[in-house]
């Protein structure tokens, strides 16, 4: 299989219960950030085949990114948009230069989730995992927390994000799933954990 790290590390995120993980992969001297993100909540599963869908970002431009159903076998998408996208020539041995591209994204994915990400995949990690919450990409400063209503469950994004921000807190209320973190984009909002939790009437130690 092509790209057969796949299987084992969407496996192991829902072992350890994340909805996106992240990963570096480098083609043609271009460094891109990819984005590994299960079909959880808003994000929907279009081809039946599909594993997960992978959201690829060059390092220096964020914005020229791509995003892409994929399993086992491969990305699912046309060869043109593919080699669009990667600046992959048209020549007569496309279908080795085919496969050289997925032997190194192959080689790219990591088989389990990974221990560490960098700054810049926390944020690109956060960012999306805030637009996958219909929520502001900017708001990343936690400054409270609230009971859901009808005892609703928070969100698979809220938690992934909140374990990327503020690891500490979600800890703390990691087993009350119908307790929600909320997020400010004005940094002078954001509170430590003990201003959170005494501002909480919920919370019992």
């Amino acid at each position: 299989m092509l790209l057969s790290n796949l299987k084992e590390l969407k496996e192991d995120m829902v072992k350890k219960g994340w909805t996106i993980c992240s990963f570096i992969f480098q083609y043609k001297k271009i460094n891109y950030i990819v984005l590994v993100k299960r079909f959880v909540g808003t994000e929907k599963r279009v081809d039946n085949y599909a594993l997960v869908k992978l959201h690829f970002m060059k390092e220096n431009n964020l914005n020229d990114d791509m995003q892409v159903e994929a399993n086992s076998r491969g990305l699912i998408i046309d060869a043109a948009s593919l080699r669009q996208y990667f600046g992959i020539e048209y020549k007569n041995n496309l279908g080795n230069i085919l496969q050289q591209f997925y032997d190194r994204l192959g080689k790219a994915i990591p088989p389990k989730f990974p221990d560490h990400f960098s700054n810049l995949e926390k944020k690109v990690m956060v960012r999306s995992l805030s637009r996958s919450d219909s929520e502001d990409p900017n708001k990343i400063y936690c400054y409270k927390i609230k009971r859901n209503p009808g005892g609703g469950k928070r969100s698979e994004f809220n938690t992934d994000k909140t374990k990327l921000l503020r690891e500490s807190l979600y800890e703390l209320l990691r087993d009350e799933d119908n307790v929600s973190f909320c997020y400010s984009a004005d940094p002078k909002m954001e509170k430590d954990n003990k201003d959170i939790l005494k501002n909480f009437s919920g919370y019992r130690k």
